[in-house]
């Protein structure tokens, strides 16, 4: 499949607005979703962003490819903006990006489309290509452009496969990877290729994409190598390199660094790889494990993972309410068996798992996949012995060290029982030493502590209350989805599992207040909005009712100074009057969609809310300044 068709003249856009990140995605999303190329723009523009968080796809030179691959996606698309004056990226040169290419995948996108895009990835590292496409006066001069060069390429790579150029310097691998597999992947393969070919260089590159991996390393190759560049966001098989210098970076080094890896690589200024019992040794913000990322890299592995638990389950218990409030509790005069079906499946089931999730995706994310059985087995004992969250986050973290330990202790076996390792010796071994500490050590005290805090927030009088709901709703709008908003979050999913319904109730109210307050603004006080953040403050009504709090985050990242606080201040308010209210809630997750069903005061819970946003709102109106008239 060629790159042009996937890259169209519907999909291009000459002059792009803006000159600000978050802007300019908005643009781009808009021009894949009028083009047909998206079944949920939202969605789509969120998976973009949150691979933004991960670390900037502004490579340098010049160029931006924000990219995602989703169910979002209706079908495999690439969007092109151009800006002559640049648009400050946050590039890893530091320098403003001129193009910038938003590749769209689908979850189920096949090879051929895959190919097609990392090709693009492939062409942009050529200066003349990008002169040319900064130089193109049309839409048909930039398709023209791509084919030309497109085509040109093939033929390139197929020459290189046949006839390598030896070295005498020795052979060096390297292998390449990111989270999605396709950008950044094999733009850090062709910087690592082109830069060995000037140095005379013998070099193989294998590419970890998500068409699978191409060019693979032969076990005679990896003997046979000077030193391996292991440039990887996410998990690699690292196992295979053991007893050779191994150079592990992120794979935007791969991009912006290849000739200083490729001479560290020829040094061998590389530690030896000793084997660490399978998995990755980068972490998927981009950074090599060991050299950063720590505890809340592990939690937020653990959270993520967990939520889609929280949301499925918590909706389907919300669901079950609709037929009264004891409808589920068997001899009720109001019980209904299709609602205690409901319950059982999302309370029971799926919210019964949600502390063993998560302990064992902390776990996994400490000790790679040989942690995940002893994480979800010691946070499956904390769940039983009452031991909550505490206990789950203790049994993760326990899990996973446990298991690194391990693989240190059963280091020394002998290489012929190395498949035995992740079959039988770590979770074995892994899941009897998890086992042990959590019944013998952990789990009782962590009950007393998690009764304690029970029974310390149902003693608390009214202005207590009011006060825990003010913080705990100021936290979810401070940084909105990031580290302090999961921390309330994580709280108040604490408090529901230990049966304090109150506590929540400020957290959602508090995360539902910065988009709907973001959304009254842009309607009231429209001459302080431009024309496309009142097309967003819409979207904004609708992720707020479904307390999805990160649909302020492109105001927030515009207009921090203004956004951040005033989004604070309604969030507090909210979480504070609904406890001041006595307000209580039983679903985690759900918004507006679940209020009437799982709170004891759903008016007065509503009225709260709206007085949040009102307030955010009104200080958004005062603070910001009028834009210009746009004709």
């Amino acid at each position: 499949m060629k790159i042009t068709e996937l890259l169209t003249k519907h999909t291009i856009k000459l002059n792009l607005e803006s000159s600000q990140k978050e802007n300019v995605i908005e643009e781009l999303v808009s021009v894949l979703d009028q083009a047909g190329k998206l079944n949920d723009k939202e969605g789509y523009k969120e998976a973009v962003i949150n691979r933004e968080k991960q670390s900037s796809t502004g490579i340098g030179e010049g160029i931006a490819i924000p990219h995602a691959k989703t169910a979002s996606v209706k079908e495999p698309a690439i969007a092109f903006g151009r800006s002559k004056g640049g648009v400050d990226y946050e590039s890893l040169d530091g320098q403003p990006s001129h193009l910038v290419f938003m590749i769209a995948a689908t979850d189920g996108a096949n090879n051929t489309h895959l190919e097609a895009l990392s090709r693009l990835s492939t062409l942009l590292m050529r200066e003349e290509i990008r002169k040319q496409l900064l130089e193109a006066s049309s839409e048909d001069e930039i398709i023209d452009i791509i084919n030309q060069h497109d085509k040109d390429d093939d033929e390139e790579e197929e020459q290189a496969e046949e006839a390598p150029a030896p070295s005498a310097k020795g052979k060096i691998l390297a292998v390449t990877a990111c989270p999605t597999g396709i950008a950044h992947t094999f733009m850090a393969a062709d910087a690592l290729k082109e830069k060995a070919k000037e140095l005379g260089v013998d070099i193989k590159v294998e590419t970890n994409g998500s068409s699978g991996i191409k060019n693979g390393l032969t076990a005679q190759e990896i003997e046979d190598a000077v030193a391996i560049i292991v440039a990887a966001d996410k998990q690699v098989e690292m196992e295979r390199f053991q007893g050779k210098h191994v150079i592990e970076v992120p794979v935007t080094a791969g991009i912006r660094r290849p000739q200083e890896l490729i001479e560290q690589a020829l040094k061998q200024d590389a530690p030896i790889y000793q084997g660490k019992g399978g998995g990755a040794t980068a972490s998927e913000d981009g950074a090599a494990k060991g050299k950063g990322g720590g505890f809340y890299k592990h939690l937020m592995s653990g959270v993520s993972n967990m939520l889609p638990f929280v949301v499925g389950g918590g909706i389907l218990v919300a669901i079950s309410f609709f037929w009264g409030i004891n409808a589920t509790k068997p001899g009720d005069p109001t019980y209904n068996e299709f609602a205690a079906v409901l319950n059982n499946i999302g309370g029971t089931n799926a919210l019964g798992l949600i502390v063993a999730v998560l302990a064992g995706f902390i776990a996994m994310s400490i000790a790679d996949r040989p942690g995940f059985a002893p994480g979800m087995v010691g946070g499956f004992m904390a769940t039983q012995a009452g031991a909550g969250f505490l206990g789950g986050l203790i049994a993760g973290f326990l899990a996973g060290y446990i298991v690194v330990l391990l693989k240190k202790v059963f280091a020394g076996l002998p290489q012929v029982l190395d498949g035995l390792k992740p079959v039988l010796l770590y979770p074995l071994f892994g899941i009897f030493l998890t086992g042990i500490i959590m019944q013998y050590v952990v789990n009782t005290p962590v009950k007393y502590i998690m009764d304690g805090m029970t029974h310390w927030l149902e003693g608390l009088g009214t202005g207590n209350l009011v006060v825990m709901g003010i913080v705990l709703g100021g936290m979810m709008a401070i940084d909105m989805g990031g580290p302090i908003n999961k921390a309330a979050f994580t709280f108040g999913i604490a408090m529901i599992e230990a049966g304090n319904f109150g506590p929540h109730a400020a957290i959602m109210a508090g995360g539902m207040v910065p988009p709907l307050g973001i959304a009254l603004a842009t309607t009231f006080f429209k001459n302080k909005f431009s024309k496309r953040d009142r097309e967003a403050g819409i979207t904004n009504y609708v992720m707020g009712l479904s307390f999805i709090t990160e649909g302020a985050i492109p105001f927030a990242a515009a207009d921090p100074a203004r956004v951040i606080p005033a989004c604070i201040i309604g969030s507090a308010v909210a979480g504070g009057l609904s406890q001041f209210f006595h307000v209580t809630l039983q679903a985690p997750h759900g918004g507006i969609f679940v209020l009437f069903f799982t709170t004891n005061h759903a008016l007065l819970y509503l009225l709260s809310i709206l007085i949040g946003a009102v307030v955010t709102a009104l200080i958004l109106g005062v603070l910001k300044k009028p834009v210009p008239t746009e004709k």
